[in-house]
């Protein structure tokens, strides 16, 4: 009924009517999001140990902060899966997938190791996440046909990342 009720005020109104065919402008997909939220992943992951290592760890101070660390890491992993999801999904059409068909069980492994970073705190899964995202980032340059360079984050934790060569 609300979909008639529409289409009836469109054929009086003298509204423009717009469409597209992505969720945002076209070409300005980056990958940059979804490695700083799993380089963050990680952080945070060592935060929180250093956390439970220190002196006093069942401290209010300290418990707090691996409340606080626990949640942005929650926070971080979902944003490597939902900006990972965008590019994939609204980027990666039929010649960028023949070009590189291993692209869909890499993103299924991006979810799924980052489901894991959210459910613990192995550092190892922190890695492999930022692992599995730069071979992304590596895919997604090289269909828009840049160089691409690994290199140390200058920031902690300094992982290996993928940066495009601009």
């Amino acid at each position: 009924m609300m979909h008639r009720l529409a289409r009836a005020f469109d054929a009086v109104s003298n509204i423009s009517s717009a469409s597209a065919h992505c969720d945002i402008p076209c070409k300005i997909y980056d990958p940059s999001t979804a490695l700083i939220a799993a380089l963050s992943v990680v952080r945070l992951m060592d935060i929180m140990a250093e956390t439970a290592d220190g002196k006093d760890p069942q401290s209010l101070e300290a418990l707090n902060t691996i409340a606080r660390c626990t949640y942005r890491k929650e926070e971080e992993a979902e944003k490597v899966k939902q900006e990972t999801r965008i590019i994939w999904g609204d980027y990666f059409k039929t010649p960028q997938i023949e070009a590189f068909p291993e692209i869909h069980g890499l993103t299924h492994e991006i979810m799924l190791r980052a489901s894991a970073c959210k459910q613990n705190t192995a550092r190892e899964d922190g890695e492999a996440l930022v692992d599995l995202v730069n071979r992304f980032a590596e895919i997604f340059w090289t269909t828009k046909e840049i160089e691409t360079i690994r290199h140390p984050c200058p920031y902690p934790p300094g992982l290996a990342t993928i940066y495009p060569v601009l």
